[in-house]
């Protein structure tokens, strides 16, 4: 670790919180250091303190990030009540470290998810601020017709807001597929917005995310970022990592 940091942001770097729910858990008198309760957030923890949260000792864990390509009929939480097979299945005896799925593919969406336990990252690409750009290709039911495409480039009304693309592709090879690329974060957004239309996604695939890319990475398998991948992440919301 540096040689001291605000306390709200070791306990993100820990991975025990995000950055604001370490703030939380300060306030609420849930952090102690060196045996001395410590409410104010940016209190500067050094590399010889001691930091217990609700009596439990907490150290800077080293990070990982982790990109997988998730399969169909897996879900992307860290656990399913049902008994469902999880992303984090796909890990079991390979890593150490508690890792958590960034944002979220609903269980018959396959494709590029990052998992980490850099708590103020995963907040950060969470964030609209940030507008993270995710790339989909999808399958319809039928062909997709041409004045619904303008229209999607124009934007889409949903229940919760207008739906912007930055690009649509249709295949030249195929009517029914189609490349989207947006920043939005709403929850089952492609589906939504093709059912809007009158369309049945039949496959949904997230091929970039980020600036990630799945580089010959098979479905169901997963690799640790580059030194570089990571640099282009932070870099995009220094301020909050």
């Amino acid at each position: 670790m540096n040689s001291d940091m605000p306390l709200n942001k070791y306990l993100a770097h820990s991975g025990v919180a995000s950055r604001r729910e370490a703030v939380q858990l300060v306030v609420a008198g849930s952090v102690r250091v060196n045996g001395e309760l410590v409410k104010e957030p940016g209190y500067r923890v050094k590399a010889k303190d001691q930091v217990e949260l609700r009596g439990m000792p907490v150290r800077a864990e080293k990070k990982i990030y982790l990109l997988l390509n998730k399969p169909r009929d897996c879900v992307a939480t860290c656990r399913d009540e049902r008994g469902r097979r999880t992303v984090l299945s796909l890990l079991a005896g390979h890593v150490r470290q508690r890792v958590y799925p960034v944002g979220r593919l609903d269980r018959g969406t396959t494709g590029l998810l990052l998992l980490t336990n850099d708590g103020a990252l995963a907040q950060m690409l969470a964030h609209p601020k940030y507008e993270v750009e995710k790339r989909y290709s999808v399958t319809l039911d039928r062909p997709l017709a041409g004045d619904d495409g303008v229209r999607i480039k124009r934007g889409v009304r949903l229940v919760d807001g207008v739906v912007r693309v930055d690009a649509l592709h249709r295949s030249v090879k195929r009517g029914d597929e189609v490349t989207i690329v947006l920043h939005s974060g709403k929850n089952r957004v492609v589906r939504r917005l093709f059912e809007r239309l009158g369309y049945r996604v039949a496959k949904l695939d997230r091929i970039a995310y980020a600036g990630l890319s799945p580089r010959e990475l098979p479905r169901g398998a997963w690799r640790p970022l580059t030194v570089a991948e990571i640099d282009r992440l932070r870099g995009s919301g220094a301020d909050c990592c």
